[in-house]
């Protein structure tokens, strides 16, 4: 088939319209975080999980879309890099910190400190701009809050011990300690992504059993939780690299 002039005059709207349709895909996090807020402010949490899950997901796969597509040089116009930290500071942060404050984890003077370090400690570390080393790992504890909060409700745990548990991470943002990123650091990254999945399955189980599952469930998240907090911290024997952070 013949390609005429008009046909190539296509191509570029409908590269343009792509792009923009996954900056929209990307602004839906931000949906999902509004639904999730209303969820924490009724006092339901495992909706408030269930939709900061569904937020996690888009900004799981967002960057393989925008890549694919070539966002940045077809629409250059919009940052989805800024795109992404607007509406990851509102699910991984402000709905997070919402919860701590107001989800009876620990008596209210020391909630509202705990959240706005919370808040405060998030804010400048999405300002970084070496929140990234050069193997592409996380430098710094990288204010996933959403996580952490989501294993304050999964655990029975001492309210000083979730706020040291705060006080801890939120020291650690400033530290030159690394984080794994799940899709970008090379080292044992097939074992990463692996576990991932599994801890996706089992989180999807404890929310859909209202953050009360089973032993087995639990254990697992723990598992996997110890193994995302502590791989920085082991060191490797040869730095590798999996070329540029998105």
């Amino acid at each position: 088939m013949a390609i005429t002039s008009k046909s190539l005059d296509e191509r570029p709207a409908r590269r343009r319209t792509l792009a923009f349709a996954v900056h929209l895909f990307t602004a839906s996090g931000a949906v999902c975080g509004l639904l999730a807020l209303m969820a924490a402010v009724e006092g339901h949490w495992a909706i408030m999980f269930a939709w900061l899950g569904v937020a996690l997901f888009v900004d799981g796969i967002d960057g393989t879309m925008a890549r694919r597509a070539h966002v940045g040089e077809v629409l250059p116009r919009w940052s989805g890099e800024t795109l992404d930290l607007v509406v990851d500071y509102l699910t991984y942060v402000l709905v997070p910190a919402f919860a701590v404050a107001s989800g009876g984890l620990m008596p209210f003077w020391l909630a509202i400190p705990a959240s706005a370090a919370i808040l405060l400690t998030s804010a400048l570390y999405f300002a970084d701009t070496s929140m990234k080393t050069e193997d592409l790992y996380f430098q710094g504890f990288p204010a996933v809050w959403n996580l952490v909060v989501f294993y304050f409700f999964l655990l029975p745990l001492n309210a000083w011990v979730v706020a040291a548990v705060i006080a801890g991470l939120s020291a650690a943002t400033f530290l030159p300690i690394k984080f794994v990123h799940p899709f970008r650091v090379v080292r044992l990254r097939l074992l990463t992504i692996a576990l991932l999945a599994l801890w996706a399955v089992l989180a999807v189980v404890a929310v859909l059993n209202d953050l009360r599952p089973d032993l087995w469930v639990t254990v697992g998240l723990i598992v996997c939780a110890v193994y995302f907090l502590l791989f920085g911290l082991i060191p490797s024997r040869r730095a590798t690299s999996a070329g540029r952070p998105g």
